[in-house]
């Protein structure tokens, strides 16, 4: 499997003729070093919650590349009135697709979609465990350190990308917490450096945990496992 960290929260995942983008925060990011035309043959996008530095470009990659969303139930009926292939799931749901299986996994944050019209119900906000011919990768979204992730030890992880930014989310302290629960084989830090509210040094966090090898990662740098 092949991850290629996109800025923020935003990942790329291949394997064979699988392609996916997890939280497409493309335009408007300040990291982001790609361009959102350039994105081709995404099959799958993955959107952990509502807000607009995750949802980002679910529309316009999902209309370019006839790719399916899988989110929760509030995004899914969102985004199918604009027209969109969806698969709704909820937390701790688990379902088995032709290229693996996806786990839907608790985040402690919100999910409030912002339209011209206001804010629209973004649903539960959610992490996502996927499964790829034995692998499996971890994308926490935006969260909270919570007890929950010790259930994520049983999993048995291979990649967990975890937020270190803080404010909004598990700072780099509960983000090496997190680590000890979920006992991942490796770590990439993400959510980071993208607003000065959320400045953060990956190569503290990588120097405290002591739990899994850390991995990090520089804007459109891949990894491979």
């Amino acid at each position: 499997m092949k991850i290629t960290y996109l800025g923020h929260a935003a990942f790329l995942v291949e394997e064979g003729d699988f392609k996916a983008i997890i939280d497409p925060f493309i335009t408007g990011n300040p990291l982001a070093k790609t361009d959102v035309n350039s994105i081709k043959g995404l099959t799958h996008i993955f959107v952990s919650h509502g807000h607009g530095d995750h949802l980002g470009d679910t529309v316009e990659l999902a209309k370019a590349n006839d790719a399916l969303v899988i989110s929760n139930a509030e995004i899914c009926g969102y985004l199918s009135g604009k027209g969109l292939k969806t698969h709704a799931m909820h937390i701790g749901g688990r379902h088995k697709f032709d290229f693996g299986t996806v786990k839907f996994t608790p985040a402690l944050h919100g999910s409030g979609i912002s339209t011209d019209e206001g804010t629209v119900d973004g649903g539960n906000p959610c992490g996502f465990v996927i499964e790829i011919g034995g692998k499996k990768l971890y994308h926490a979204g935006d969260t909270g350190l919570t007890m929950d992730m010790k259930l994520l030890e049983e999993e048995n992880i291979d990649v967990a990308l975890l937020p270190i930014g803080g404010n909004y989310t598990m700072d780099i302290d509960d983000a090496v917490r997190a680590v000890d629960f979920i006992k991942p084989k490796v770590t990439i830090p993400m959510h980071y450096d993208t607003f000065p509210v959320i400045k953060a040094d990956p190569e503290e966090f990588k120097a405290k945990n002591k739990a899994s090898e850390t991995v990090i990662l520089a804007v459109n740098e891949s990894y491979e496992f």
